[in-house]
């Protein structure tokens, strides 16, 4: 627990560092989806430790509003710019994107049999923020975005924050361990946004379908379950009627997840 929350620190300062580089050249929209990937993700970690086992309609609306912007943000700013740059690659680059997220998932899954020096759900947690924050930088950094995307990609790390403290609080761990993958995102996302990427349109299409089909497959996997042996499922272990409530948080997941989406819809209307 300790060197989890040193390296959390640790992750904090570097965080800092950086987000003085991003302000000084330039960065601005970059230093504020940081900042605000870090504090959403602090914040709800910081909940997640102080919330009871018991309360699953958190983690649907958490989940499904998060999983709706993310499939709306992706289909409307990432694949636009990948088909305007190559129909071709681009199509590639979604499907690319698309294997290689649940390649990742699936093969990260072998956490579980490793012995590991921290905790397995926080290792996959950061893994996972470093690779989305390196994608949104090499995006921002060859384009010119506004923040709405940015803010909808990771605004599924509140509620991926929170049920990953309420499980680690759990077992007896300390919320602050969450610091680390955190700061992770903005950490990535301001490096590699100097990464300049060539002038080609087939490297370009690739590239942006690639982060489409990342991202489309991250939303896909916060969609909320309502189903047995789900995330959610296993918050009602307190309940008595888990399987007549499971019927009832479908309906709050198509909500979140519509509402979601509408969101993202009506940020564009209102920047555009």
């Amino acid at each position: 627990m300790r060197r989890e929350t040193a390296l959390g620190g640790a992750s904090v300062a570097l965080l800092v560092a950086t987000s003085a580089v991003a302000f000084t050249t330039g960065r601005a929209t970059l230093f504020g989806i940081a900042w605000v990937a870090f504090l959403g993700m602090t914040v709800a970690g910081w909940f997640g430790a102080k919330t009871p086992q018991d309360r699953p309609h958190l983690l649907v609306w958490g989940y499904g509003l998060s999983a709706g912007a993310m499939v709306t943000s992706a289909a409307v700013f990432l694949l636009p710019q990948a088909m305007r740059q190559s129909m071709t690659f681009g199509g590639f680059g979604v499907a690319t994107g698309l294997l290689v997220g649940f390649a990742a998932h699936t093969l990260g899954h072998r956490l579980a049999h490793m012995d590991l020096p921290f905790d397995r759900t926080l290792a996959e947690l950061t893994a996972h923020a470093v690779s989305a924050g390196a994608i949104i930088g090499i995006i921002y950094g060859n384009m010119e975005l506004g923040a709405l995307l940015g803010l909808a990609i990771v605004s599924h790390k509140g509620p991926a924050g929170y049920a990953a403290v309420h499980r680690y609080v759990g077992r007896g761990g300390d919320w602050t361990a969450i610091l680390l993958p955190a700061a992770g995102v903005g950490v990535a996302a301001i490096a590699s946004s100097f990464l300049g990427l060539p002038a080609s349109d087939a490297v370009r299409g690739v590239v942006f379908g690639f982060a489409t089909g990342v991202f489309v497959h991250i939303a896909m996997d916060f969609l909320p379950e309502c189903e047995l042996g789900s995330e959610v499922h296993e918050s009602l272990e307190h309940h008595d009627d888990a399987h007549r409530l499971l019927d009832r948080l479908r309906v709050h997941a198509v909500a979140s997840t519509a509402l979601g989406g509408v969101a993202v819809f009506v940020g564009w209307l209102l920047v555009a």
